[in-house]
């Protein structure tokens, strides 16, 4: 064996491994690990790879579905049948803990490897999709985090020619120590043209192409999997660096190689690169023939630094490498592709039968390990973490009378929080429209809608979670996570198809994190049975705490989906059309102000639990949605969510900036109580969608409504300008166009200071 530094206890404990994973170890190998054999096992086992701590969780999901062409965790993403011998893959990643210490590579790097995902399945990125959380806006830290972030993501997808067309950002002090950056991508692919990430085929070449290995990102999938503190930032190396040039480049050459039909498999380098690819590729090969395994010599492998160690080089995560399998006899000719767009392509090993992961350098083996042994579903740790229900200690608010409170400067108030205004300056910065094939622009569908060319169909898209919600109620909220996504795409037209989910968390040895965690899931899993909306896969990301805060973050799960629309001319957008047209208003639930924006503005604390929601009342309204949406009688559908009734009334209005409409609204009472003019106008209770329609056409909608079991009434009408709100016909709220635009637009923006932001 290569001379290496002894392994100890003591190092594997450095390593993130646990006395008995250690013990473990040595009884798989019947002998003392070398050190590059324990840098193997500890990011294989890590949190990050090996999701100990939630697969017996997440095997509870829906995971089977009739469009389903792959389950989940078979292969690097999701893929579903759409028709037309058409699949869209597609997933979602965190890459948290990187983006909080260096903000703009750690968010660009997230987008790179989730689009490495898509395209290593042989499916083009059509589009791109993300979701965000940051601290409060006052922090200067936070406002730093927030402009590296966001040039990170948009400097990656636009000079990678992929549209960023949808996703969310939320601010929360709990994020300010750690915030969340989840990437999503989405491709589509021929069903023949699909490569799955599977090392098969004894003596077929094992190539690594693409850009050369460096020292960067070694151990990012450890770093990846612990609390973050003040020595998180002595750990910018495990930071990858990414290059989007050089990653369409990789993605136009890795196409072609695909077409040539000898491609056997791929597999992106993500996490633990060389690792990881190596040892998922082997172990896929063995479960599927029954043999298999890899052998490389890395002494074969493009490096960027000198006397780089075996350790070094099997750890690196150095951004825009992957690994192929290739037909024996023909590697030559994918070489060729690769070379005619000027990327590294080398022979570095080949599949064997052994079952093995056998490494060398400089002619001796410096690592041998059973390839099952590593992975997920096989040799990789599996553990139930004890879960304890801790409820939140939040104080129960004494609403003020309606007749004490001056509705309009708090209106205004609540339409400038970071949480509710416009976020233009974010989606401004990406490009949504290259490719040509983005139908609508940001923000005016509920859902992204993508055309697919050379068909009458679309596909719809969208990322969502309240986490405040999930905060307050694990499992109800994990349930509305899904259904506000599912809600979202019905209003956009479209049929809910599947998910992907990316579920951020704290350190699940807590046992009350591990409760929000398991409840969330549950929650999550029993809303996708309804919709029939099965989970392709997804990521964990736990440990997402600051020492610097002394808190974990809100239960995150977030849920990514896509939807199919047959015809895009029943896609239906959110703004309003035309003045004169009736408004509707679908869905009538208990109105609470738990969980509101309006609650945490008004009274200081976000209530006691999420808002009402009805499981069964959300399948028929989306069912519902879809119908209306192909009658051809809709003008519009807009969910009422984060702000209530009023923030989706005044986002109708001027969503389409340049075409800014108003509203006359009269909203019944029923004498219910002195509080209920805020609970009506503020309220997020779930299960609610405002329409707009020509008004002779009312009538239809509201007995297709009636038959489905949904309550339907028109509320009020559009208007050229202003915003009037009555309640029982007498005077609730009056605001002009202009103080709409001036409260909703500007305020994400006025709240950064960018203007006064200093380099940390």
């Amino acid at each position: 064996m290569h001379q290496e530094p002894d392994v100890t206890f003591e190092l594997a404990g450095e390593h993130g491994l646990n006395e008995e994973e250690y013990n473990n170890i040595q009884t798989i190998l019947g002998r003392i690990p070398t050190f590059t054999e324990l840098g193997i096992f500890s990011v294989m086992w890590s949190e990050h790879c090996s999701y100990k701590n939630s697969i017996a969780v997440l095997k509870t999901l829906p995971r089977d579905g009739e469009t389903l062409l792959t389950s989940a965790g078979e292969e690097n993403a999701g893929l579903v049948d759409i028709g037309d011998n058409l699949a869209v893959a597609f997933k979602i990643e965190s890459h948290n803990h990187p983006s909080a210490v260096e903000p703009y590579q750690g968010a660009a790097t997230g987008v790179g490897g989730i689009h490495r995902d898509i395209f290593t399945m042989g499916a083009r990125p059509v589009a791109a999709l993300n979701s965000l959380r940051f601290g409060s806006p006052k922090d200067p830290r936070v406002r730093y985090l927030v402009d590296g972030v966001v040039r990170g993501i948009g400097d990656y997808g636009n000079s990678f020619g992929v549209p960023t067309v949808g996703g969310e950002i939320y601010f929360e002090d709990c994020y300010t120590g750690n915030p969340l950056v989840n990437a999503m991508s989405v491709g589509l692919v021929e069903h023949d043209n699909t490569v799955s990430a599977t090392a098969e085929g004894e003596h077929n070449p094992v190539l690594i192409v693409g850009s050369a290995t460096g020292k960067d990102g070694i151990h990012g999938a450890t770093f990846a999997s612990e609390d973050l503190s003040e020595a998180s930032e002595d750990k910018r190396p495990s930071v990858q660096v990414g290059d989007p040039f050089a990653e369409k480049l990789l993605l136009e050459a890795t196409l072609e190689a695909i077409a040539t039909g000898h491609v056997v498999g791929l597999q992106d380098m993500g996490a633990a690169g060389l690792t990881s690819s190596t040892s998922e590729m082997s172990a896929r090969g063995i479960e599927k023939n029954g043999s298999g395994g890899i052998e490389i010599d890395l002494d074969l492998v493009p490096v960027r630094e000198k006397d780089m160690t075996a350790y070094e080089i099997m750890l690196s995560e150095s951004q825009e490498r992957m690994l192929v399998v290739a037909a024996k006899g023909f590697e030559q000719e994918i070489i060729d592709v690769y070379r005619k767009w000027d990327i590294h392509a080398v022979v570095i090993g080949k599949v064997t039968s052994d079952n093995q992961l056998r490494v060398s350098q400089h002619g001796a083996v410096v690592a041998e390990i059973p390839a099952e042994s590593l992975v997920l579903g096989g040799g990789a740790p599996v553990y139930i973490r004890e879960a304890v229900e801790k409820k939140p200690d939040t104080p129960q608010a004494v609403l003020t009378p309606d007749a004490s409170l001056d509705l309009r400067p708090v209106s205004l108030q609540l339409l400038s929080r970071p949480n509710i205004s416009s976020k233009q300056w974010v989606y401004q910065q990406y490009d949504s429209m290259v490719q040509t094939n983005t139908v609508t622009a940001t923000g005016q569908s509920d859902a992204a809608v993508i055309r697919i060319k050379g068909t009458r169909k679309a596909l719809a898209m969208k990322t969502d979670c309240n986490a405040r919600y999930v905060f307050l109620n694990p499992r109800k909220g994990g349930m509305i996570a899904v259904a506000e996504c599912a809600r979202n795409i019905a209003c956009s037209g479209a049929s809910p198809l599947a998910i992907t989910n990316c579920l951020n968390f704290g350190n699940p040895y807590k046992p009350d994190v591990y409760y929000q965690f398991k409840a969330s899931v549950e929650g999550m899993g029993e809303a996708c049975r309804a919709f029939n909306t099965p989970v392709t896969g997804g990521n964990v990301s736990f440990y997402n705490e600051s020492s610097l805060t002394g808190t974990a973050v809100y239960p995150t799960p977030v849920i990514g989906m896509i939807g199919l629309l047959d015809n895009i001319e029943h896609l239906t957008g959110s703004t309003f059309r035309n003045p004169g047209d009736a408004i509707l208003l679908l869905g009538d639930p208990e109105l609470t102000l738990d969980g509101s924006e309006y609650l945490v503005m008004q009274y200081g604390t976000p209530g006691q639990d999420a808002p009402s929601f009805d499981l069964d009342h959300e399948r028929k309204l989306q069912d519902l949605l879809v119908t209306l949406a192909r009658s051809g009688l809709l003008h519009s559908a807009h969910d009422i969510s984060d702000g209530g009734l009023f923030t989706a009334l005044v986002e109708k209005a001027v969503m389409d900036r340049s075409k800014p409409l108003g509203f006359a609204v009269d909203l019944e009472s029923n004498g219910k109580s002195d509080t209920l003019i805020q609970e009506m106008l503020f309220s997020e209770a779930q299960g609610r969608v405002l329409l707009s329609l020509e008004p002779e056409n009312a009538v239809q909608v509201i007995d297709t409504a009636s038959r489905q079991g949904i309550s339907a009434k028109v509320i009020g009408q559009v208007r050229e300008k202003g915003a009037s709100i009555e309640v029982d016909g007498r005077p609730a709220l009056s605001l002009t166009t202009d103080e709409l635009l001036q409260a909703y637009y500007p305020a994400l923006e006025m709240a950064l200071h960018l203007d006064e932001l200093e380099t940390l």
